[in-house]
Order: structure tokens, then C-alpha cells, then sequence
């Protein structure tokens, strides 16, 4: 997975936020959308294993071992962060 760290983050909403502290609790395999490089969305199924900030940003560490900055995140077991 190929994320873009370049781009300046914009915070995501609170309400989704929890939604994936939730699912981190949880520690159950969810539907991850994320939008790459290129704005196509890429779908994989993981567990979040954690949540954390650093240098300004907020990222969270998936199953499969990749880091996602959390304002790359589509959706969440079909919970769009444009919803919220």
C-alpha cells in the first residue's frame, strides 16, 4: 500500500475517529477504503492495530503491517468519513 505523505494533513472527524478507536478495541478484521497516490480508492481487510499522532499528522497501523495517515481513509466497513 502507497500512501501520500506529502500532501499537509487535514484533521478527520472526531465522530469517525472514534469509530476507528472502536474498531481498533475491537481488534476485528474490518473493510478498509484508501485513497492512493493517484485518488483511486483501494479496498483491504484488516485489523487496526493501533492509533497514534506524530509530527503533526494522525495515522493509525493496520494487521498487515502498512500506516495509513488517517486523513486517507475513504471508509471504514462501508462508514464513508465523508458522512460524518
Amino acid at each position: 500500500m502507497t500512501t501520500n505523505f506529502s500532501s499537509p494533513y487535514q484533521p478527520i472527524n472526531c465522530e469517525f475517529h472514534d469509530l476507528l478507536e472502536a474498531n481498533a478495541t475491537l481488534g476485528k478484521p474490518v473493510q478498509i477504503g484508501i485513497r492512493n497516490e493517484t485518488g483511486a480508492v483501494q479496498y483491504y481487510t484488516a485489523s487496526i492495530t493501533d492509533l497514534y499522532a506524530k509530527n503533526g499528522a494522525e495515522y493509525m497501523s493496520i494487521s498487515t503491517g502498512d500506516t495509513v495517515r488517517l486523513d486517507q481513509i475513504e471508509e471504514i466497513d462501508g462508514a464513508k468519513l465523508s458522512d460524518f
